[in-house]
């Protein structure tokens, strides 16, 4: 969500011009910026994250399509199985990758799906890096298709420091921790604790991000 918003209102560039040449890119960063307001967003995967996504994303009355095995319906999202996932792609203007892996989807973001994408679209991996074709993503990026890309996870982690997507335009590196806190693991000790007492007491576990 901060990523999407940082885009969206060019604060990245504008850091990278305080940090380089000082220049006061008015024009460039002003209308270039976009709102989130409106936009349509595609989520590969709806489990906790994506929940929780859609909730942040509600004030800016978005567009809502999540990627899910199972077709049942969800509160202003429309769910979409992998058959029409081509035809919902070209409709995007943020793809949020939150696919876990494993064989079904390993490599799914591949160059066939990248390609499907309207140009300037943003992408954004906090998923797991196997389910990303890498190097199909770092050349949509260089040929400029792509609009930007946000990377919380990738194959392999670290990175390695010359792997091409430390350099690809466009391209945002995170060493995961998108869902990161200074006090996460208190947190999730008593999320865990929360849920003992509830499993030994007959109850209903919560399953939430903590």
């Amino acid at each position: 969500m901060a990523m999407m918003l940082a885009l969206c209102r060019e604060l990245l560039a504008s850091h990278r011009d305080q940090l380089t040449d000082r220049s006061w890119h008015y024009d460039e960063r002003r209308y270039r910026s976009v709102r989130l307001t409106g936009a349509t967003v595609l989520l590969l995967g709806y489990g906790a994250i994506g929940r929780r996504l859609t909730e942040l994303l509600a004030p800016y009355s978005c567009k809502l399509y999540a990627l899910r095995r199972q077709a049942r319906s969800e509160a202003g999202v429309r769910v979409v199985r992998v058959e029409e996932l081509t035809a919902v792609l070209p409709l995007a203007d943020h793809v949020v990758n939150i696919l876990p892996e494993n064989e079904a989807t390993r490599g799914f973001v591949n160059a066939r799906r990248l390609a499907c994408l309207k140009p300037g679209a943003r992408f954004y991996n906090i998923g797991r890096g196997a389910t990303v074709d890498q190097r199909a993503l770092a050349e949509a990026l260089a040929s400029g298709r792509l609009g930007a890309a946000y990377l919380d996870v990738t194959t392999p982690e670290p990175l390695p420091p010359g792997d091409p997507l430390w350099e690809a335009p466009g391209c945002y590196i995170t060493p995961h921790t998108a869902g990161g806190r200074h006090d996460q693991d208190r947190a999730l000790v008593e999320h865990f604790l929360e849920n003992l007492a509830a499993f030994e007491a007959g109850r209903p576990m919560t399953d939430r991000i903590v």
